[in-house]
Parts: C-alpha cells; structure tokens; sequence
C-alpha cells in the first residue's frame, strides 16, 4: 500500500437497513473510521485526482417530491424521478422545476423498504422509447420496462409494463434496486438479500447479487457463471452502480452493524457477507475499496466523475468524495453537506463537472421539512 493509501486507512467503524459536517467548498473534518481496501486491479501507472475537492450547491431544482428514489436523465432535457412510494415516474423540468406525472407502474407493491425503486432508460430509447424499472410487486422483485409515449396526457403517458426478469426474492427490507445500463449495453441490476443472509452466498440464488443481463432479460454473454444472471455475489443490499471512465464497475453497499461498503466490482468474486463486513483477512473474499461507519454513511446512489466517486449517504446525510487510482482510494474519502439536505438517495451525473443530488426526507426514516424533497444541481471538484 502506498504511503498516501496508508494515511488514509484511518479506522471508521456502517447500516442494518436504509438507516436512520462539513461545509461546502471542500471543508471537511477528518473522515472517523474510514479506511481503504485493496481492490483488484490496483491503479499502478493510472494518475489520481486530488486528495481534497469541493462541493457547491448551485440551486434547487425543484421540491415537494414524494420519496423520491430512482432518476433517469432524457436525452433531450428533463430528468425522471421515480416514487417508491406511489408507485409513479415524474418528469422534471431541469430549467423551470416544472413536475409532469407520467403515470403510475402497475403492479407495483410498496412496503418497508421495497416499492418503485431505480429506473434506466434503453439504450435504444431514441427509437423505443423505453424506460426500465425495477419495483417490488405482491410476490417478488423484478425488472420491467414500458414505452413513454409524452405526446399522451400527463398520468397516462406510460404503456402497461413488460416483464424482464422476475424472481428476485423481496423482503420488508434489503430489497436491492438499483439498475443501470453498462458501457456493454448490458443491464445491471443490484440486489439485496431480503433479510435473509444465506441467500447471499448461494449462487443459485438471485439475492445480495450484482446481476448482468441482456436488455430483454436474459443472462448476459460472458458473465462468469454458466446460464446464470449472476456476475457478482456475496452481497448484503447493493444501492449504488457506476462505471469509471475505463468501464470498471463499482458498487455500494449497506453494511450491518460495522462497515458500509464502496466496492470495485470483478465479475465472479465473492464480497464476503454474511461471512465478513467490510475488510477481511480470510482469502476469498474481495475487500472493499472504501469503508465507513454505519451512521456515517448508509450508502445509496454512486456516480462516477473525473476519477472521483460520489456516495450519497441515507444515515450519514452527507456526500461522499472518493477519489480514484485504478480500483483504489488514492486519499482519505471527504464528507460534505452533512446534515444540511438531510437523507440522500440518489446522485448522478449532470455534464461536465456537476450532479444531480435526490434526497430522502420522506421515506418513513427522514424528518421531512417544509419542500422536502427535492432534487438539487450540485457543482463537483
């Protein structure tokens, strides 16, 4: 490990469910309990960005949002911000604020942690129109997708939902949902192990896994086990996906009682639980990049920009800065805005040197305030 990694192995202690300061411009005190992990494929030769950043916040976009979860960004403008909740996709305005309800996913069965969760679009959308969802019906945890037809009137703008993939076991918590369409073209799905641990390490099962699947809901070509969906396992409740800009995945992950999880994701390895929460001796198991403390962080949402990977903290209330080399931390994560947007859900990027940042006021675990929530521009260094 290099002397920088080794300065930023400071101990942390991370989130048995959803959970529940620093300034802007890159203020911060030092991270407590963070630590770094070996990760494969390390970043020899790859250069880093720097130790420190900033965040500032540069406007709201829009507010009163209800449990607010999934976001998709349309190629032509406006942002889709999935409600757990509700059960309904909206379409936001990105310049004005101005909210459009698509309409609501049928089938949709909220409870505890589970309802309408990540959304992506195809990516044949110019010409199919078609969004994914991944929702929590009455027996299970799937994937469907649904033509968004916006010359239809508000509320009835999405066709009936098309099964993709089914079967991935449901819980009143760690229901996974996180989607997103690899630089492959593959769809990627993170999932929990619904309260039950051993479905994590049994790879016949689809909980506490990454899958990868091809868009019609197939297993994927080249993934590391045969005729399965399965690309990674071992996981507690996968939250966040993103890739580098060299297509390396990485994941978040709610920990238990300990450590929370940033983990660079290599296809057929096994990422310890319910055997090891974040760092472990034992050979076998992949250690994470990162970790943090339960209360520091409770990660969700993750996005990749300019070597920098940016968590979004539930419990934690705060962004965290990950910088990069390779699939290591090159410095000490950074904590911003802690507190001050309470719970956040979901961040992605913007263009250019900025995100979108979701927050999570309104799930059952937030203090709701006047506005809550909302979906706030952020400017990243």
């Amino acid at each position: 490990m290099s002397a920088v990694l080794a300065a930023a192995a400071l101990l942390l202690a991370g989130c048995s469910s959803d959970g529940g300061g620093s300034p802007d411009g890159g203020g911060s005190r030092a991270p407590r309990g963070t630590a770094t992990g070996a990760a494969p494929s390390g970043g020899a030769g790859e250069s880093a960005p720097p130790a420190k950043g900033s965040v500032r916040v540069l406007r709201t976009v829009t507010e009163g949002l209800k449990t607010p979860w999934g976001l998709a960004t349309l190629p032509g403008g406006g942002l889709l911000v999935s409600s757990r909740d509700d059960g309904t996709i909206t379409r936001i305005d990105e310049e004005t604020g101005k909210k459009t309800e698509l309409g609501a996913v049928s089938g949709v069965a909220p409870a505890g942690e589970g309802g309408l969760l990540g959304i992506a679009l195809s990516p044949e959308y110019a010409s199919d129109h078609m969004i994914y969802a991944y929702f929590t019906s009455a027996s299970d945890n799937r994937i469907v997708r649904m033509i968004y037809d916006e010359q239809k009137p508000a509320g009835d703008q999405l066709g009936a939902p098309d099964t993709v993939f089914k079967g991935i076991p449901k819980g009143y918590i760690h229901n996974g949902g996180r989607i997103e369409f690899g630089p492959d073209g593959m769809l990627y799905a993170g999932t929990g192990e619904s309260g039950q641990k051993g479905l994590a390490q049994d790879k016949k099962s689809l909980g506490g896994k990454i899958l990868r699947l091809t868009p019609e809901g197939e297993p994927a070509p080249g993934n590391p086990f045969p005729d399965s969906p399965v690309y990674s396992y071992g996981h507690r409740n996968v939250q966040g996906l993103a890739w580098d800009d060299k297509q390396r995945l990485f994941a978040s992950e709610f920990g238990q009682d300990t450590w929370d999880e940033l983990n660079a994701i290599k296809p057929g390895d096994d990422y310890g639980w319910p055997d090891a929460e974040g760092k472990s001796s034992e050979a076998g198991f992949h250690n994470p990049t990162a970790q943090w403390h339960t209360d520091d962080a409770s990660p969700s949402g993750i996005a990749h920009v300019d070597g920098v990977i940016w968590m979004a903290g539930l419990k934690g209330q705060r962004l965290w800065r990950i910088p990069l080399s390779g699939t290591e931390a090159s410095a000490a994560p950074q904590a911003f805005l802690t507190g001050r947007y309470g719970r956040l859900r979901t961040v992605a990027p913007a263009g250019g040197d900025k995100l979108w940042l979701v927050t999570s006021n309104t799930d059952g675990r937030g203090t709701p305030k006047k506005g809550d929530d909302r979906v706030l521009e952020v400017e990243v260094r």
